[in-house]
């Protein structure tokens, strides 16, 4: 490989590195929406609050104007983890967005473009960069193709209260793996990601089952990932040698009606 010379090299970096902080992307007005609608209540379950979202006009127009700035922006010239939390949060904005649109609804899963639909995954809703895109698109094509991250799983909300939950605050690339840390803690030590029954058997989230791939691509993968994430006394559990019995996942609306 023939190799630049080292101030033309200096040049090249100077010059990408100039690309880079000319385009950004602000995620103020996602942030103050999700601290607005988002409560936790005492099973430490967030939940938002859909309707009372689309009963407030400014509030809608927030988003609104949150979504088109997010497509509009070129998100393939951000550095990585600044891309990857533009996406995830226009993947989550996009979902509210969905919900509100539909709202009331009981689960995500009643709203189908056409009668032999699975829920709204594949619906043509967003676009970027002159690439038209589903919410699978942004999830499977995206997210999970160019970034080798089990905890991308953590940083996407289905509008489900089986899901992990929505944050209080906007992902951003400077705090982005601090962040996924602590929402993969939070997911991994509450009963609908993990939980021993009283029989001693271990049940987890359909999610490690859905996506074992992501989590090693075995039921030991999936232990090992969910030790990392563990509080000591689930650790020790798991560090026990149980096997996975049993995958658990609730499709109700993460709404405060439910």
């Amino acid at each position: 490989m023939m190799r630049l010379p080292a101030a033309l090299s200096l040049v090249l970096i100077a010059a990408s590195q100039a690309v880079a902080q000319e385009i950004s992307v602000e995620h103020d007005m996602w942030t103050d929406l999700l601290s607005k609608y988002v409560s936790t209540p005492e099973d430490g379950v967030r939940r938002f609050d859909y309707g009372a979202l689309k009963a407030n006009a400014e509030d809608m127009a927030a988003l609104e104007t949150y979504i088109d700035e997010l497509e509009a922006t070129e998100i393939s010239k951000l550095g990585a983890d600044d891309q990857f939390a533009a996406w995830a949060n226009l993947y989550n904005a996009l979902t509210v967005r969905l919900i509100v649109e539909n709202y009331p609804l009981r689960s995500i899963m009643n709203i189908k473009p056409h009668v032999f639909s699975i829920g709204p995954w594949k619906m043509e809703i967003s676009e970027v960069e002159g690439r038209a895109l589903t919410l699978d698109n942004i999830e499977h094509d995206i997210l999970r193709v160019e970034w080798d991250e089990p905890r991308v799983h953590y940083a996407v909300n289905c509008a489900s209260y089986g899901c992990p939950s929505l944050q209080l605050k906007a992902w951003e690339g400077e705090t982005l793996d601090e962040d996924l840390s602590a929402a993969a803690r939070e997911y991994v030590n509450h009963p609908r990601g993990v939980s021993f029954k009283s029989n001693g058997r271990l049940e987890v989230s359909r999610i490690y089952k859905w996506f074992r791939e992501d989590f090693g691509d075995s039921n030991e993968g999936v232990v090992e990932h969910l030790k990392l994430y563990a509080d000591p006394e689930l650790k020790a559990q798991l560090d026990a040698g149980v096997r996975i019995t049993g995958h658990e996942y609730d499709w109700s609306l993460n709404d405060p009606v439910q």
